[in-house]
């Protein structure tokens, strides 16, 4: 008898364990959030991120929700797309269809940050098709509108205090220089080679980052003051275009490659314009800014076009609205 009391109060004890993780886990979907909400024709775009304020080792979930008209084709984001610098724990979309024709459709994410301080979840894109009669289908030479989420800043708490001391004391004195009777001097060396050999790969490739990092930051600099010594020269002479036209689109073409790893100074124009339709950091309408800007260039090198004055500021204007656009996008899996 007192054994089968022993195991009903065990149980009881469980049970109540367990109503209190339940209890605790239903809070959590509570917490602060960060919400964005988007509106495009008939489509609308919910964004949720919460918590608000995590802290390192929280799993953070992200929300897109997607609410489109009867007779438009949704286009969601492809799986992982600009969230390389989070582990996904979990990924859950979603599609559904109300008996109006209204479509539906939702992607979960449940996050993990990797560090803590200041860190964000990059711009998503959502993509759709207009085929309701009457309607234009997409913008005049693209395959589809688009609705680009906004980035969302999270600043990534550590699991220390707010009071915590940040600085650490002995407790005691100086006990002296330890010694380890019996180790042989060469023990230590060995040990120490072997620790070196196993983080060498690790050095590396933070070197490797770090050195990433220096030239997308340092790519705007160059390129601005690359265009503003081009402009001190003055407007070309309508001789002089060809040279002047040669110098600028360089100017676009050096800054993609260090800005966003795009091999473009040795692709022809018809090739890097490809390649840009697959880049996933430069949206539809940087894209189409770049495809005006090299045709326009090619014109002038290579057919002998002779553009306005009017022509050739735009053309200006389109490298410095570029730069100025790109300037702080967050490339995927890196920094700004």
């Amino acid at each position: 008898m007192k054994a089968a009391r022993g195991r009903a109060g065990l149980r009881a004890a469980v049970l109540a364990a367990v109503g209190l993780l339940v209890a605790g886990a239903d809070s959590g979907t509570d917490a602060e959030a960060i919400e964005r909400h988007y509106e495009q024709g008939p489509v609308t775009v919910d964004l949720a991120v919460r918590p608000a304020d995590p802290r390192i080792g929280d799993v953070v979930e992200l929300r897109l929700e997607v609410r489109a008209a009867p007779g438009v084709e949704l286009l969601m984001p492809e799986f992982g797309e600009a969230l390389g610098r989070f582990e996904i724990v979990d990924f859950a979309p979603s599609e559904s269809q109300e008996p109006d024709g209204t479509s539906r459709a939702r992607q979960v994410y449940r996050l993990q940050p990797n560090r803590s301080g200041k860190q964000s979840i990059p711009a998503l894109r959502v993509e759709f098709v207009d085929r309701r009669p009457g309607q234009k289908p997409a913008p005049e030479g693209e395959d589809a509108y688009e609705i680009l989420t906004e980035r969302v800043a999270l600043d990534v708490a550590t699991i220390l205090a707010a009071d915590a001391p940040l600085e650490l004391r002995p407790a005691r004195g100086d006990l002296g220089r330890r010694r380890f009777p019996g180790v042989p001097g060469w023990a230590w060396v060995v040990g120490g080679i072997a620790a070196v050999a196993a983080a060498a790969p690790f050095l590396w490739r933070a070197w490797l980052a770090s050195q990433a990092r220096r030239r997308q930051r340092s790519a705007y600099e160059i390129a601005r003051s690359e265009l503003d010594a081009l402009l001190a020269k003055g407007r070309p002479e309508a001789e002089a275009l060809d040279a002047f036209y040669v110098a600028l689109s360089l100017i676009v073409r050096r800054y993609l490659e260090n800005r966003f790893a795009l091999r473009s100074p040795e692709l022809t124009t018809e090739e890097f314009l490809n390649e840009m339709g697959r880049s996933p950091d430069l949206a539809r309408s940087h894209q189409q800014l770049l495809r005006d800007f090299l045709v326009q260039a090619d014109l002038v090198k290579f057919a002998g076009h002779r553009p306005e004055a009017a022509i050739v500021d735009q053309s200006i204007a389109a490298a410095e609205r570029f730069l100025e656009d790109t300037r702080d996008l967050v490339r995927l899996g890196g920094e700004p």
